[in-house]
């Protein structure tokens, strides 16, 4: 027997059991094996991929009441926020107070104090703005993985100190501490995790701060490098390569890039991911570069 075709309205997408009951689709067509069921009361096409955290926030979607967004480590990866893998499959949703959290299987519900002026959409999804996303974050998150997201807001232009500042302060917190000790570490230019994690290691090895994202010129002001790391005072820079397998031309250009560098004068000490397992060889390596050109520790 041939299939009933959904209304126009409903096909291509995911809906609730209730939306198709008004549109005139009988209860047995949603039983039908080409439609899913990827949360309670939803169907979707059977077709319409479901893997990813944006396609499973898009299938909840048509559950979500006026008054609920998802939140937390939802939100953090709808914005883009770098993070720990996971692979629960879980979404968090929130509920502005005193609307009820939802209560669903694959669904973790949470109740916060937030109001309409804390909510954005993200394409179509209701989340929070990023520094209310960053400061949930400290419920799961400990200070360098907080660091790590802090400084991926400053250098997208996300979210600044302050909106930082203020988006810990203004609620009470899990995490209060670390979300704090990470706004202080946070700086703006890390252009990945790994990046804010070499910087920090050096910093806490007892070596002076590096700046970010420096450009070196050669004398007639012809940008040679825009280094990770610099050190201009004593012409040192580190630079973390992450590179699993370099595409050969690509090499070729940093190879002639790393030599332009050092022409100037510069030593470059070159971090690969291998080496932040041993962060004292790091740190060593940059302790030995800087002391060759006049560094000393201060007492």
């Amino acid at each position: 027997m041939q299939r009933r075709p959904l209304p126009d309205e409903l096909r291509g997408r995911p809906f609730v059991a209730d939306e198709a009951r008004i549109a005139g689709v009988p209860s047995r067509r949603l039983r039908a094996n080409d439609l899913t069921r990827p949360y309670a009361g939803v169907r979707a096409p059977e077709a319409l991929p479901i893997e990813s955290t944006e396609q499973r926030c898009l299938a909840y979607l048509p559950r979500l009441t006026a008054a609920q967004f998802f939140c937390g480590l939802t939100a953090a990866e709808l914005w883009g926020f770098p993070l720990p893998r996971r692979s629960d499959g879980l979404i968090h949703v929130g509920a502005i107070a005193p609307e009820r959290e939802p209560r669903t299987p694959g669904v973790v519900g949470h109740r916060l104090s937030l109001t309409w002026d804390d909510l954005t959409l993200r394409g179509s999804l209701p989340v929070p703005h990023p520094a209310e996303v960053w400061a949930q974050l400290g419920a799961v998150l400990h200070r360098d993985g907080l660091t790590v997201a802090a400084d991926h807001l400053l250098h997208q232009h996300l979210a600044d100190h302050e909106m930082l500042r203020t988006a810990v302060d203004r609620l009470r917190r899990r995490g209060a501490v670390d979300l704090r000790e990470a706004i202080e570490q946070a700086r703006a230019g890390a252009e990945s995790p790994k990046e804010t994690e070499t910087r920090l290691l050096l910093v806490r090895g007892g070596l002076p701060e590096p700046e970010l994202n420096w450009n070196l010129r050669d004398a007639s002001g012809r940008l040679l490098a825009r280094l990770d790391m610099a050190y201009p005072r004593y012409r040192v820079a580190v630079e973390y390569d992450g590179r699993q397998h370099a595409e050969h031309r690509q090499f070729e250009r940093d190879a002639d890039r790393w030599a332009d560098i050092e022409a100037s004068g510069w030593i470059l000490i070159r971090v690969l991911s291998h080496h932040l397992a041993d962060p004292g060889l790091v740190v060593a390596r940059t302790r030995r570069a800087l002391s060759s050109r006049g560094w000393m520790p201060s007492r």
